[in-house]
């Protein structure tokens, strides 16, 4: 530090400062400047001064176990240091402590707790500088707490745990009594508060509360109130002050959304965002600034987009002190996608192909189209859609087959071209089918020829076929003996046991497995004897007849005759056929919708040869041969009519029931004499054993008939039934009403029965009704006089 002489006196002066200090920039962050502090020598030189108190502490009577505070401070040039000594020494304490502030020029010293006597003496505070060294003392008195005198400070309400928001009020209550009446002071940790120096922000209330106005973070800490008089010091107990600063980060309320627009077309994209303190926001395409730092908006900002050309992303960016975050908004100008690049394969399976590929579209699409076909003249691309991954297993394909396959993408506009296509083949399976045609012939005493055509479905190249032959085919397949066969068709079956009848049966294999047997043949091992009839097959189907084909069996000897063996599946004995040489038979008299079996085998000069697999076949139904059964009827109302019946017998079914067709009619009497022919017909589903015939004529008789239905047709007719409805009241009334007087008491009243049609039941009696009339008016209730008809005049 430069030294300069001012007055014959040696001066010390500071140079000028350069000051660093922080301000808010528009983003809300701290940004230095610079200030120069400048002005004439004598602003910036002082003159030497030694020490000199600017607060002095004073004696204090403690209570034991409380707290005692004495505070000194000073001033001098240079600025001095102030410390405590007791008894001449420094104070070394762990209950003693020196709370400095002011740079050192000042101290606190605090005692806590008290204890009597060893805290009672007299404390020293001494300032020094270069200058010189200045020194003051306090006594220091401690009162047990059961020998306070009368009046000694009592604190009847001090300061509680308070919480409080930034900038606002904060009251720290405090209540004091003793006699004389104390004085209230405030201390913050351990330091003395001076309401003064605050500018009136903090006050010192008349109850002797303290009053924060519009704290701030330097508020926040431990407080304690002192009561103190002529009697002694008493302190509260301590209570923090917490002052909340409401620090929020930023973060979205509103985020941007992305668009999607035609070319040329106009888009406003909208960004929000809060916080404490509010961000600033701002607009980015990639690293250029679309909002000036001079126009930054606090918490939103609307992009204004005209015009646009091309799909871009824009990035909103939200500030403040504490943080930044960003959002990105997709505007997307809307064209048919790209072909996505070639699909590769990554995976084969017998029955699936996985490929990759890449989108080949630098905006988003909303899905991809795959389309595969085996490949051959006329097959035909399938397609699978709506698939989000540039990843895809193909699956139900055939195995061992080359497909080709492509990829197109899809967006809000439509499907764009596709890929270039790559071809795949499907792996190898265990064949799928067995081996065809297959026939057995003898060759000799003891050697069978076997010859049989590839599977449909090999699923892969046929490596060979395996021959399984024995005498029982009630054996499992694993004891019966097997002959290999490889790159061949047709084969030779040696060392077999003369007149024993023989079944084979051949399956096909791949590299990866055996495919299943085929239907078993059977072979008669006797010269001259004709083999097994080859296609045994149903060729036409009726419901009372079956016509049966085949291939001639192989034999040298010549067929003379086939014998044919059927019967029904279900119920019904074995039946035999035996006819000259054909190739097609019809079997007749079959029962309709009936499974029978069938079973051929060639006859030669030499014998009998081995008969066919059975073949089952179900004849076609036909209309019912039987009438539904117990059908029977009773009256349910004067117009209607309850019918119940039974089904026919199962086996006059002949298919599956469709329904029911009632017939009625109405007849004259119970004799059954009818007025029509055939009558109405009411169709009735199959599941119903009863109906109610409705809208009938009242008190009439009707004939009534069933019969069942087939898809098919229509079967016989049930014996009719004979019922009537229940009477009902007249349909009209006595006819031709003539009245005669007799004499000045007596009328006779005359008149005609109701019509027969008209008369809903057995009319057994009239009601006259009748009484005194005043020109044509009835003066009174009429009167009523029943004529009942004898049994013998009561006519059905």
């Amino acid at each position: 530090m430069p030294l300069s002489r001012t007055g014959g006196a040696l001066a010390r002066c500071r140079r000028p400062i350069l000051g660093l200090r922080s301000s808010p920039s528009p983003l809300g962050l701290l940004l230095p400047f610079i200030i120069l502090l400048t002005g004439p020598l004598s602003s910036v030189c002082e003159a030497p001064a030694s020490p000199k108190f600017t607060k002095m502490p004073t004696d204090q009577i403690g209570v034991s176990g409380g707290v005692a505070s004495f505070v000194c401070q000073a001033s001098g040039s240079p600025k001095p240091v102030v410390y405590w000594n007791k008894k001449g020494k420094k104070v070394n304490s762990q209950r003693i402590e020196t709370v400095e502030f002011d740079e050192g020029a000042g101290a606190v010293l605090r005692i806590q707790p008290l204890r009597a006597p060893r805290d009672e003496n007299i404390y020293e505070c001494v300032a020094r500088n270069s200058e010189g060294e200045v020194s003051v003392t306090a006594k220091l008195a401690i009162i047990r707490e059961d020998l306070l005198p009368f009046g000694f400070p009592s604190i009847d309400m001090g300061p509680q745990l308070k919480v409080v928001e930034r900038t606002r009020t904060a009251t720290m209550l405090c209540a004091a009594s003793g006699i004389p009446d104390p004085e209230i002071s405030w201390f913050k940790d351990f330091l003395p508060v001076d309401p003064f120096s605050s500018q009136g922000r903090i006050k010192q209330l008349r109850s002797g509360a303290l009053q924060i106005e519009n704290s701030e973070e330097t508020d926040q800490g431990k407080y304690e109130c002192v009561a103190t008089n002529s009697q002694g010091v008493r302190y509260s107990s301590p209570a923090n002050l917490y002052v909340r600063v409401r620090r929020v980060p930023p973060r979205f309320s509103i985020l941007p959304s992305n668009h999607e627009i035609m070319p040329g077309g106009s888009v406003n994209i909208t960004c929000v965002a809060v916080g404490s303190p509010m961000p600033y926001v701002k607009w980015m395409l990639g690293t250029e600034d679309l909002t000036t730092e001079d126009e930054m908006p606090i918490g939103r900002n609307v992009l204004e987009l005209n015009g646009v050309r091309e799909s871009a992303n824009y990035t909103c960016v939200a500030m403040s002190s504490l943080g930044i975050i960003e959002a990105t908004a997709q505007v997307l100008v809307k064209t048919l996608p790209k072909p996505p690049g070639t699909p590769i394969v990554t995976e084969t399976t017998a029955t699936s192909v996985t490929i990759t590929w890449d989108s080949g579209n630098p905006d988003p699409v909303s899905y991809y189209i795959i389309q595969y076909r085996a490949k051959g003249p006329d097959s035909k691309y399938e397609t699978v859609d709506s698939i989000t991954t540039t990843r895809y297993s193909i699956g139900g394909l055939y195995p061992n087959t080359e497909y080709e396959i492509r990829v197109s993408a899809f967006n809000s506009i439509g499907q764009g071209p596709s890929s270039t296509r790559v071809d795949a083949r499907t792996g190898e399976q265990a064949p799928a089918s067995p081996p065809r045609n297959v026939q057995a012939h003898i060759m000799s005493q003891n050697t069978v020829m076997v010859r049989w055509e590839e599977p449909e479905e090999p699923n892969g190249q046929v490596k060979g076929y395996r021959v399984y032959y024995t005498m029982d085919p009630s054996r499992p397949m694993n004891e019966w003996q097997i002959h290999n066969v490889q790159d061949s068709v047709i084969t030779t079956i040696q060392n077999l046991v003369t007149s024993e009848t023989y079944t084979i049966q051949v399956l096909a294999f791949t590299s990866v497995g055996d495919g299943p047997f085929s239907d078993p043949v059977h072979v008669k091992v006797m010269p001259g004897v004709p083999g097994q009839p080859g296609k045994f097959k149903v060729n036409k189907v009726a419901d009372t007849h079956i016509e049966l084909t085949w291939e001639p069996a192989y034999t040298k000897e010549g067929i003379v005759n086939y014998e044919l063996l059927y019967r029904p599946v279900k119920f019904g004995s074995l039946e035999k056929l035996t006819f000259g040489p054909r190739n097609s038979y019809t079997v007749e008299g079959l029962k309709a919708n009936t499974e029978y079996s069938f079973s051929l085998a060639a006859i030669s000069n030499k014998g009998i040869g081995a008969f066919t697999n059975e073949l089952v076949q179900r004849t076609l139904q036909a209309k019912p041969s039987a009438a539904p059964e117990g059908v029977s009827c009773k009256s349910a109302s004067s117009s209607s009519l309850r019918v119940s019946w039974r089904p026919p017998p199962m086996e006059g079914h002949n298919g599956e029931l469709a329904g029911y067709e009632l017939r009625y009619q109405r007849v004259s009497g119970a004799g059954g004499g009818g007025q029509g022919l055939e009558g109405k017909g009411l169709p009735i589903p199959a599941l119903q054993g009863e109906t109610l015939l409705e809208g009938l004529e009242k008190w009439s008789w009707y004939n009534i008939s069933m019969a069942a239905f087939t898809a098919e047709g229509t079967g016989p007719k049930s014996l009719a039934v004979i019922c009537r409805t229940n009477e009902d009241v007249p349909g009209a009334a006595p006819r031709q009403v003539d009245l005669q007087p007799l004499n000045s008491s007596a009328i006779r009243a005359t008149w005609r029965s109701v019509l027969p049609r008209l008369r809903q039941g057995q009319i057994r009696g009239y009601q006259v009704h009748f009484g005194r009339a005043e020109s044509g008016e009835s003066r009174n209730l009429p009167r009523i006089k029943d004529l009942l008809l004898d049994e013998s005049q009561v006519k059905s």
